[in-house]
């Protein structure tokens, strides 16, 4: 299933997202969830309900009341009001490369545990414009990943258990405003200012059924569930960045184990995947230059329209804007 949230004549609503149709699910049954809090709430009970409904439209040739066009509808973040958010570091590319080219060899710790930090789930944004104050432009990054949200409560969850705690997957982008962040790490705490402006995640989310095409094994001595998509970031229609969710290092369940130590997690919970390799200018820039004293580094500018696009989960567009 593609579940989105979405805006039509100012009310929030719940929807599948078939084709180029929009299929509210409050018009399907009244009892069923009305929000994505809702629905996450619900647990598997919600997933097997929504399921049912979902496979009775797509498999129905009669007209569903209410339907609408996804021109008709403003697309929010899937999951609009986060109970927490949180980004972990799992590609060996991104991290030893960017290591590289600043002149540090790969940190062994990288290999022991799945490390992640808080940002700032108040901010979450979905498709449409993303507001930046004149600071965050200077150094303004894009961050290609991929998230998921949970539905089941839990705590001290072993890896071998943890994807059943994934209701789906979703875009996501960790807008970085790299100078504010290179700027406040060197006091060895952080990043908060650097990253707690926007996150955007979207279009919809889609549920781990939607993806088995595309499911392959973990790799070699991981845990958890592993799919073959690819990834791409484009700025004003131009590709900047190509990589895999297949090279991520840690799997979302090792991600998840480490998360739930001595923690409860709750449904609403996003967890980052945290950057794809070459999936952000930080690290392109890094290597342009490692390569060529005369390379000119990228940032994005007012105005911009960045463009994440998963194999699987859609496209998520945002454009950005200057707030005085």
């Amino acid at each position: 299933m593609k579940i989105a949230t979405y805006l039509y004549e100012g009310l929030e609503g719940l929807g599948f997202v078939v084709g180029k149709w929009i299929y509210p699910i409050s018009k399907t049954n009244p009892t069923y969830p009305a929000t994505m809090a809702q629905f996450l709430d619900g647990g598997a009970e919600s997933m097997q309900i929504l399921q049912e409904s979902y496979d009775r439209i797509t498999t129905s040739k009669q007209n569903h009341e209410g339907t609408l066009a996804i021109e008709e509808v403003s697309f929010m973040a899937p999951v609009p009001h986060p109970k927490s958010l949180r980004d972990a570091y799992a590609f060996r590319q991104h991290v030893a490369t960017s290591r590289r080219n600043r002149g540090l060899d790969m940190i062994p710790e990288f290999d022991k545990f799945p490390v992640f930090y808080f940002s700032n789930h108040q901010a979450i944004v979905g498709p449409g414009d993303v507001y930046c104050m004149p600071q965050h432009f200077e150094k303004l990054d894009f961050e290609l990943e991929v998230a998921i949200v949970i539905n089941k409560r839990g705590k001290n969850i072993a890896a071998k258990d943890a994807d059943q705690y994934i209701a789906g997957y979703m875009i996501m982008n960790d807008f970085s405003a790299r100078a504010l962040q290179m700027e406040e790490m060197k006091l060895s705490l952080g990043p908060a200012k650097g990253k707690d402006f926007a996150t955007a995640i979207g279009p919809w989310l889609v549920t781990k059924d939607e993806l088995l095409p595309f499911k392959i094994p973990a790799p070699t001595g991981h845990i958890g569930d592993a799919y073959n998509l690819q990834m791409t970031c484009s700025i004003n229609g131009i590709q900047v960045s190509k990589g895999s969710f297949a090279d991520m290092h840690w799997t979302f369940a090792e991600i998840i184990e480490r998360i739930s130590y001595g923690v409860e997690i709750y449904p609403g919970d996003v967890i980052g995947s945290g950057t794809v390799g070459t999936g952000c200018f930080l690290e392109l820039n890094g290597t342009g230059k490692l390569h060529s004293p005369n390379y000119t580094e990228q940032w994005l500018s007012e105005g911009d329209e960045v463009t994440l696009e998963v194999t699987g989960l859609g496209q998520l567009h945002n454009t950005l804007v200057l707030q005085s």
